[in-house]
C-alpha cells in the first residue's frame, strides 16, 4: 500500500483528534475571536481548506473572513488575525508574508511541529502532527486542519467522521477509475472541497480535472464533458443540473454524506487512477513536500 492510500484511510481517528485539539485552551487561544476580521492564508491544498473554512466561520457568524493565496495576499488590508495553513512549516510565500506583516500583526499558524520555521512568526500556532504525512500528496493533513476548524466553531464532528468510515468502506465503482475527465463542483464552503479534488487527481494521477462553483458549470464548462467524463458534486444539486448532466453522457455522482467525508473518496480515486497508469502516487512528478524558494 502506498503512503497516500494508508494516510486517507486513517482520516476518521486523525478527525477525532483535531476535534480533541480544538477543546484546548491553547486552539481556543489560536482560533479568531468572534467579531474578528481575518483572512486565512496557505498555498495549493492548503490555499483550498482556507476557502472552505473562511465561507464556514462566516456562515457561523463569527464575523468576516477571506482566503487568499499566501503570495496573493494585500498586505496593506487590516486584518484583526492572519491564519496560516502550512503542513511543512518551510513553505517560502507563508513565511515570506509573515515576515512582511511583523510582530504587531495578530497571526495564528496551523501545522505540523513546533520546530518548523513558521511557528516564531506567529504570535499562536496550532500543532497537528498526528496528521503529518510522509506522502508528497496532501490529504489527512489538509482535511484534519479543516477538522480542527469546524469542531473549534462548534460543530459536532461525529457524522462526519461516521460518513467518512462508509465513504472509506465503500467500493469504488469501475466507472470513475475508467473516467478520463472530471469536473468538480461545490457551493459554499464545499467549493474550496471541490478545488482540492480536481488538485488531488491532477497531482497523483495527471488526469485532467477542472473545478468549479455548482451555478457556474452551466456558464461554459459543461460544454467539455462527454461520456467519457464524471462530474461530481459536493453537496446539494442545483435544479436541473443533474439532468443537464446526463444529457451530456457524462457520469453525474452526488452523495448526501457529508461533503469532507465525500472528499475521502476522491482521493481514493486519485491513488486509483494513478496506480492503473503506472504512477506512483506519493511521489507526483515535478513536485515535493514543501514549495522553498531560493
Amino acid at each position: 500500500m502506498s503512503h497516500v492510500a494508508a494516510e486517507i484511510i486513517s482520516q476518521p481517528e486523525v478527525w477525532r483528534r483535531a476535534a480533541e485539539v480544538a477543546a484546548t485552551p491553547e486552539s481556543a487561544e489560536a482560533m479568531p475571536g468572534t467579531g474578528e476580521r481575518v483572512a486565512i492564508v496557505g498555498c495549493g491544498t492548503s490555499w483550498f481548506m482556507a476557502q472552505s473554512a473562511a465561507v464556514l466561520r462566516e456562515q457561523a457568524g463569527h464575523g468576516e473572513t477571506d482566503a487568499f493565496a499566501a503570495s496573493q495576499f494585500p498586505v496593506g488590508r487590516h486584518y484583526d488575525r492572519v491564519v496560516a495553513i502550512t503542513r511543512s512549516g518551510t513553505t517560502s510565500e507563508v513565511i515570506e508574508l509573515l515576515r512582511a506583516l511583523g510582530p504587531e500583526q495578530r497571526s495564528t499558524v496551523v501545522t505540523t511541529e513546533a520546530g518548523h520555521p513558521v511557528v516564531p512568526l506567529a504570535t499562536h500556532h496550532v500543532l497537528l502532527g498526528f496528521a503529518d504525512e510522509q506522502s508528497v500528496v496532501q490529504t489527512r493533513f489538509a482535511t484534519s486542519v479543516l477538522a480542527w476548524w469546524r469542531a473549534a466553531l462548534g460543530e459536532d464532528l461525529t457524522a462526519a467522521i461516521a460518513d467518512a468510515e462508509s465513504e472509506l468502506a465503500a467500493p469504488l465503482a469501475d466507472e470513475l477509475v475508467r473516467a478520463t475527465q472530471f469536473s468538480f463542483l461545490g457551493d459554499g464552503w464545499t467549493v474550496g472541497l471541490a478545488n482540492e479534488a480536481a488538485l488531488k487527481l491532477r497531482e497523483a494521477s495527471q488526469t485532467w480535472t477542472e473545478s468549479y462553483p455548482a451555478m457556474e458549470f452551466r456558464h461554459g464548462p459543461i460544454s467539455v464533458v462527454d461520456e467519457r467524463s464524471v462530474v461530481w458534486l459536493f453537496g446539494a444539486a442545483p435544479e436541473g443540473l443533474a439532468e443537464q448532466v446526463a444529457a451530456t453522457g457524462a457520469r453525474f455522482v452526488q452523495t448526501d454524506t457529508d461533503a469532507m467525508a465525500a472528499l475521502t473518496t476522491a482521493q481514493r480515486v486519485a491513488v486509483a487512477l494513478a496506480e492503473a497508469s503506472g504512477k506512483n502516487p506519493d511521489e507526483p512528478r515535478a513536485l515535493t513536500r514543501s514549495v522553498v524558494l531560493s
